[in-house]
């Protein structure tokens, strides 16, 4: 949030609906600035499941509560301390700026990443965060280059994105200092070392629902719809001829946030399908029937 605000070739009210639709939150209709985003993006409160940042930690503390006997008490910590920190940390915020808020938020996030990787059992449960965390990645980095699509070559927009995605440090190493477009996308989309590139993250995502579905000896290949799908976006992007990404890339990255929402789908009818039962019971009044229904 913070860096997509540091671009100083826009507006405040224009980057500030940039990020609202990186986000896919719906911008209001009043003028944006740095304190009204952060108020929105940050600390809003929606009892129906928001996405801010503060709505995100609660809804991560519950899922985490409710899944103790999976989850280490390193994690547990990590997120209940950081819950118990928010009040704290918002009114600092707003006294000292929003930098000082997202500073922690990140540091706590990596925390948190840090804890996964060492303490969890590489068993269904990890495999099923490494999937969700890798999809959700490609989800992003699409976001955040259809943020950019139709901007010049050599707009300093494209510094903003490899910096919002972390990647600003590893794509100097690579291409030595050459700022290019062409070579952002690249970078974003096909790297296969950097771990947020679109590429990575579709390799690693695969890896993880082979691991799910324990048949790596499988002679029939992909046998699940989210395997097809993912599997069929990636070798798309691998295929692809040199030079040619920029040529289509507004259709490109629109495909693959199709994908990404279709294999969230498909996993959710595979693992986590809730069928409708009906049950009859005499438990209601003498002389009469109780229909009872629910979900297993």
């Amino acid at each position: 949030m913070h860096q997509l605000l540091e671009d100083s070739s826009v507006d405040p009210d224009h980057a500030s609906r940039t990020l609202l639709r990186v986000l896919g939150i719906e911008p209001p209709d009043t003028e944006l600035d740095l304190w009204s985003l952060t108020d929105l993006v940050a600390f809003s409160r929606d009892t129906q499941g928001g996405c801010s940042i503060v709505d995100s930690i609660s809804a991560a503390r519950e899922n985490a509560r409710g899944a103790r006997e999976v989850t280490s008490t390193e994690i547990w910590e990590c997120l209940n301390t950081t819950y118990n920190a928010l009040p704290e940390r918002e009114r600092a915020a707003k006294r000292l700026g929003p930098h000082e808020f997202l500073s922690y938020i990140e540091g706590r996030a990596a925390q948190f990443a840090g804890l996964a990787d060492s303490t969890l059992s590489r068993d269904d449960g990890y495999r099923f965060m490494v999937l969700g965390r890798a999809v959700e990645r490609v989800d992003m980095i699409v976001r955040l280059l259809l943020s950019r699509v139709g901007d010049s070559a050599s707009s300093p927009a494209w510094v903003t994105v490899l910096r919002s995605a972390g990647a600003h440090d590893t794509y100097l190493r690579t291409y030595r200092g050459v700022l290019d477009a062409g070579r952002v996308v690249e970078f974003m989309m096909l790297d296969r070392l950097f771990p947020r590139s679109v590429m990575y993250s579709l390799r690693l995502a695969e890896h993880s629902l082979d691991e799910l579905h324990h048949r790596r000896l499988n002679r029939v290949g992909a046998t699940a719809e989210a395997q097809r799908l993912l599997g069929r976006a990636r070798s798309e992007l691998e295929f692809l001829r040199p030079g040619v990404l920029l040529e289509s890339l507004e259709e490109t990255l629109g495909a693959l946030q199709t994908t990404c929402a279709d294999v969230g789908e498909a996993l959710a009818v595979e693992y986590f399908y809730s069928a409708p039962w009906v049950a009859w019971t005499d438990a209601g009044r003498a002389g009469s029937l109780v229909i009872e229904e629910g979900e297993v």
